[in-house]
């Protein structure tokens, strides 16, 4: 397939930090997902929280589900829109590489653990551990990825991380967020391909755990439109297929929005190459009326379900998890594997190791370490 001239080519990539030589049969964006996918980081994802703890049931999103219906959603854009597949691919499974155990809840513990200590950023955390903390290679720490990977990637960064990562890599990843410029329109459709399965999953994941119900979600503009439209066409639909076929049809409407709304974007700017892009205000995006209906369905989600009583008390049990765990690796750096013993930074040391955590060996460690179980599976 032809890229579009403000797509990405790999073949004009910025490169790596640390020069390769090409690889016979896949070009670089290609070889960066397969380092990706063949990451430890990428495995753990498996058993990292997207709302619901991994241990309360089998059916339920995990960063890697999450991860891969991301690079799904993205790629159903990207090829109408002559965007590059294989960068959107490779920026969506390893988007969330650095979260937390416990999801946003042991994020934020982590972020207050270490705020004396530069806080805690997952985006950021991701960067790390492609540029560092995976140990694959004889020659180099991380997967040393390519810039445009390594920049989708960084989605967000505080400012003062920015000039921090812009002494370390002068004009690198750091640098649009000092610019105020944009990153290439790769990384801005992973960014909203991430919105975008959120909404519909946690739908599907809310209704399935009966935290929320079906009439109450068809009570939302956005999902209820669809949901009508299905019953209408579809009068006997009932349970679990009225569900699917209501979210499948807020999925192609989201999709189809972003498509046409980008494309007008992009004719309205003039833009014919990467540079435009990244001097103009974000061109993946939803229409004003799909934005909004996009946002009041995120404040119902956000009201009815992550601040549900049950979610609610789980997270402050995965926060006093984190909290303890920090605690006792600072003052017993010991207890750590060997390779985040021997590090002069504790903290950012403790901060790695317990980001790399799955939820499950979070738990263990916790209940090895203090001799109580905090988080007790479901019946």
């Amino acid at each position: 397939m032809s890229l579009a001239p403000y797509a990405c080519d790999a073949g004009r990539s910025r490169g790596r930090r640390r020069p390769e030589a090409p690889a016979p049969t896949r070009n670089d964006f290609q070889r960066d997902r397969d380092r990706i996918v063949h990451s430890t980081a990428f495995r753990r994802l498996v058993y990292k929280t997207q709302v619901f703890l991994n241990h309360e049931g089998d059916l339920f999103r995990t960063r890697l589900t999450h991860s891969i219906e991301v690079a799904q959603l993205a790629r159903s854009i990207a090829r109408p829109l002559q965007l590059n597949e294989d960068l959107v691919e490779a920026i969506a499974l390893a988007h969330d590489l650095g979260h937390t155990p416990f999801g946003h809840a042991g994020q934020d513990a982590l972020n207050d653990c270490m705020a004396q200590h530069g806080g805690f950023e997952h985006n950021l955390q991701s960067l790390r551990v492609v540029d560092s903390l995976e140990e694959r290679y004889p020659d180099f720490d991380g997967l040393n990825l390519c810039f445009e990977t390594r920049e989708g990637i960084l989605k967000h960064c505080s400012r003062a991380n920015a000039e921090r990562l812009e002494r370390q890599e002068p004009g690198g990843v750091g640098r649009r967020f000092l610019d105020r410029t944009q990153p290439g329109l790769e990384a801005q459709l992973c960014n909203l391909a991430d919105e975008i399965a959120y909404n519909a999953h946690d739908i599907d994941d809310g209704v399935r755990s009966g935290l929320i119900t079906l009439e109450q979600v068809a009570q939302v503009p956005l999902f209820g439109r669809y949901h009508r439209e299905a019953l209408h066409e579809h009068p006997q639909l009932q349970g679990r297929r009225l569900l699917y076929e209501a979210i499948r049809r807020m999925l192609s409407a989201l999709v189809y929005d972003v498509m046409a709304a980008t494309r007008q974007r992009l004719a309205d700017a003039g833009v014919n190459s990467v540079d435009d892009v990244r001097m103009q205000q974000a061109m993946v995006c939803f229409s004003d009326p799909m934005r909004t209906e996009s946002a009041a369905l995120k404040q119902f989600l956000f009201r009815d379900l992550y601040r549900h009583p049950r979610v609610s008390e789980t997270t402050l049990q995965a926060q006093q998890v984190v909290r303890e765990l920090f605690a006792c690796y600072v003052q017993q750096p010991q207890e750590m594997q060997a390779g985040f013993t021997a590090r002069s930074d504790t903290q950012r040391a403790v901060a790695d190791y317990i980001a790399g955590m799955t939820d499950r060996y979070a738990m263990r460690e916790h209940e090895r370490l203090t001799g109580r179980r905090l988080l007790v599976p479901s019946a």
